[in-house]
């Protein structure tokens, strides 16, 4: 790089160390005249960078906020500093934070020296970053696949299904995303040639390789991987048309149990799968809002059993703890 180039980025690092410098200051630093650092702070305002200039005591350069992030420069330890924090963020189970922070992790880790990338990874490891809150997931899984989606390129992944058969898998990986703490992968199979939902808690290891990803139409990401964990992964499933508005429903059921959609203004339609059905008749008392059973009929079965049994209930009074209503007068 030219002297100009690298004493504006010299500068432009100063300014983001601390809120305000002063010219004689900021030459010391620079080991240059105030005339040139006058001059250099000109070249980053005509490159975008909101330099302000403040008179008087107390007065002299800072950065201030403009349309666009200027590059963040980092010394070694802010780096680190940084990196770790954002894989606290990607491990916080807070939505949106965890996938945005992810991606801002996996653009800096690209970038990270060798030495800074093995003191981040010691750091995290000895805190149990990811790992505890993401139910097992390696680290190394979680940032190879972030890279593999942000870079476009196919991986294999050495993956355990719900059986425990494992298996390797060739998957062109489109998003990694979290929902209610648990993490998955949406990705293209190469061998099943259709979309696939994976558990990253069941990968053992990913392999990112250089061939890039085929680009072809995508579906609604979200909606279809909530469709794969409530319904596809189930031997049987059921819709209901619960007569409540979706707004008061869906804040009652979790992200993993089923899916919830409008169905007009005053009821939703709930799809869910399950193992064992009387599951579903259970959450759907919890709920207590008028339903329509569309699929199975053997849910309306269940349903009026629960009802039959909730109906021959009562209350025993000569095994109660409960007090005694005292004597009237």
């Amino acid at each position: 790089m030219s002297d100009v180039t690298t004493r504006a980025l010299r500068l432009l690092a100063l300014l983001q160390s601390r809120a305000v410098w002063t010219g004689p200051e900021l030459a010391a630093e620079m080991g240059v005249t105030t005339r040139t650092v006058r001059r250099d702070v000109d070249r980053l305002r005509a490159l975008g960078y909101p330099v302000l200039t403040s008179a008087g005591h107390g007065g002299g350069y800072q950065l201030g906020a403009g349309q666009a992030l200027p590059p963040l420069l980092l010394s070694s330890s802010e780096a680190v500093a940084v990196a770790v924090g954002l894989r606290l963020a990607a491990s916080s189970g807070v939505d949106g934070l965890d996938e945005e922070a992810l991606r801002a992790l996996a653009a800096l880790d690209r970038i990270l020296p060798a030495p800074v990338r093995t003191e981040v990874g010691a750091i995290t490891e000895a805190m149990g970053v990811i790992s505890r809150p993401a139910a097992g997931i390696r680290s190394e899984v979680l940032m190879t696949l972030a890279t593999a989606v942000r870079d476009g390129v196919r991986v294999r992944v050495d993956y355990r299904r719900a059986d425990g058969e494992r298996a390797e898998r060739r998957l062109e990986p489109h998003r990694v995303l979290s929902m209610e703490g648990r993490w998955y992968l949406f990705a293209w199979d190469l061998v099943r040639e259709d979309w696939r939902t994976f558990r990253l808690d069941r990968m053992h290891a990913v392999h990112a390789s250089t061939f890039t990803i085929t680009e072809r139409p995508t579906p609604d990401i979200e909606a279809a991987v909530r469709e794969s964990i409530t319904v596809g992964a189930y031997p049987q499933s059921a819709t209901v048309r619960i007569l409540a508005p979706f707004e008061e429903v869906a804040p009652q059921v979790p992200a993993r149990a089923a899916t919830v959609t409008a169905d007009g203004p005053d009821a939703c339609l709930l799809r869910a799968g399950t193992a064992e059905l009387h599951w579903i008749a259970m959450h759907l008392a919890w709920i207590g809002a008028p339903i329509e059973v569309i699929d199975p009929p053997e849910l309306l079965t269940l349903i009026e059993q629960l009802g039959r049994w909730a109906g021959r209930a009562r209350w025993s009074p000569e095994h109660s703890s409960a007090a005694p209503d005292p004597p009237r007068r």
